[in-house]
C-alpha cells in the first residue's frame, strides 16, 4: 500500500473507494461487498463468486458429507418438497 488513503461519505451515504485501491483490488462497477461495522470500524469485504474449479470442489465435498451422513437422493427430494409445501 502506498501511504494512507482517505475518502468521505456523501450526503446520500455513498463512499468513494479511492482509484488506487479499486485498481489494485480489481474492483469494477457493480462489485458487491459484505459490510461489517463495529464501534468506529467499518470493514468492506469484496464478494467474489467461486471459480468453476472451486465450485466443483464445494459440490464434491457436500456430496461426500451427505454420503457419510447416510443421506439419499430421496431424502433431498423429500426435504425440497416439504419446503415447497408439496408432496
Amino acid at each position: 500500500m502506498s501511504g494512507l488513503l482517505t475518502t468521505k461519505m456523501l450526503s446520500n451515504g455513498r463512499v468513494v473507494i479511492p482509484e488506487e485501491l479499486r485498481k489494485r483490488l480489481g474492483l469494477k462497477t457493480g462489485s458487491q461487498f459484505v459490510v461489517v461495522g463495529e464501534k468506529d470500524t467499518l470493514i468492506l469485504k469484496a464478494l467474489t463468486p467461486p471459480t468453476m474449479d472451486e465450485f466443483d470442489e464445494l459440490i464434491a465435498e457436500a456430496r461426500k458429507q451427505a454420503r457419510e451422513a447416510g443421506m439419499k437422493r430421496a431424502d433431498i427430494k423429500a426435504a425440497i418438497a416439504e419446503v415447497r409445501g408439496s408432496k
